[in-house]
């Protein structure tokens, strides 16, 4: 029980002693973690919806794919560009619509 009250004490002191640049690090580090897990939920999401209609695209929109992830919408468009990247995903026709290539 002490071992895990030092342990306590010692990631308190080490947040609070922690520089800006570092905490920043730390954030964004974290944020990039988080959007390439959403952005492999989306490819997931994509992969089980080819599943169940094997004969047509996945095409999704951001605000429908935000709110069935329940993500805010532009971080469900950052995550969109990383998988255009990879080229797992492009821009349908339509404005807020991506084709997800499965």
């Amino acid at each position: 029980m002490i071992a895990c009250a030092a342990a306590g004490i010692v990631v308190t002191c080490r947040s609070y002693f922690e520089s800006d640049e570092a905490r920043n690090k730390r954030a964004e580090l974290n944020r990039e973690k988080e959007l390439r897990r959403l952005a492999d939920r989306i490819s997931f999401y994509g992969r089980k919806v080819h599943e169940r209609y094997p004969s047509g695209d996945v095409v999704v929109s951001v605000h429908d794919l935000a709110q069935q992830l329940r993500k805010h919408p532009d971080t469900v468009a950052t995550a969109l560009k990383i998988l255009l990247g990879e080229q797992r995903a492009q821009q349908a026709a339509l404005n807020g619509y991506w084709k997800l290539n499965v």
